[in-house]
């Protein structure tokens, strides 16, 4: 079947149709990816996102503004640049909280107070891991409620707060 009439198809609700026109460009994404991201692993998902993105928005295609490779290179680029964006964000928050930390830690050392061991193992813990534990053991919060506050299950809550404190205790010596 020839690409226009799967793209008729899948603009008509075809799933295997789609999928079809999908399978016959999947390689041609991930080469395109694979140049601009220099990074396997990074080219695959971004080449899978493509993909499930295609299928969401596939109603919005229009076969007579671009061609439907041209369609998955433009979401396939805006989704690189998208991550692009989010990891530069990731990259400064991250530099803000080690300057934030060194700051706290210059601040405790002018005012002749100890920086307790137990702040540096709290920095080495995931934010995941973090916020629960300090709401579980600074502020006394129940696990019921920390799962309320980070809206994630109960048993969540507590396997967080669980593995955090063995992180902790491990980084304690």
């Amino acid at each position: 079947m020839e690409e226009h009439e799967l793209i008729r198809q899948a603009l008509r609700g075809d799933h295997a149709a789609l999928s079809q026109l999908l399978q016959l460009h999947y390689d041609f994404v991930y080469k395109y990816l694979l140049k601009i991201t220099m990074h396997p692993a990074m080219a695959e998902d971004l080449t899978q996102e493509t993909m499930i993105k295609s299928i969401e928005k596939i109603s919005l295609y229009n076969e007579k503004s671009s061609k439907f490779s041209s369609w998955l290179m433009t979401i396939a680029t805006r989704l690189y640049i998208d991550q692009g964006r989010r990891r530069k964000r990731e990259k400064l928050w991250q530099e803000e909280q080690q300057q934030s930390l060194r700051y706290m830690q210059w601040q405790a050392g002018n005012q002749h107070e100890d920086w307790p061991d137990v702040l540096n193992a709290l920095t080495e813990l995931s934010e995941d891991s973090r916020i629960p534990l300090i709401l579980k053991h600074y502020y006394g919060y129940t696990y019921e409620e920390i799962g309320s506050i980070l809206a994630i299950a109960e048993g969540t809550a507590k396997s967080r707060v669980h593995h955090a404190l063995k992180q902790v205790r491990k980084e304690l010596g």
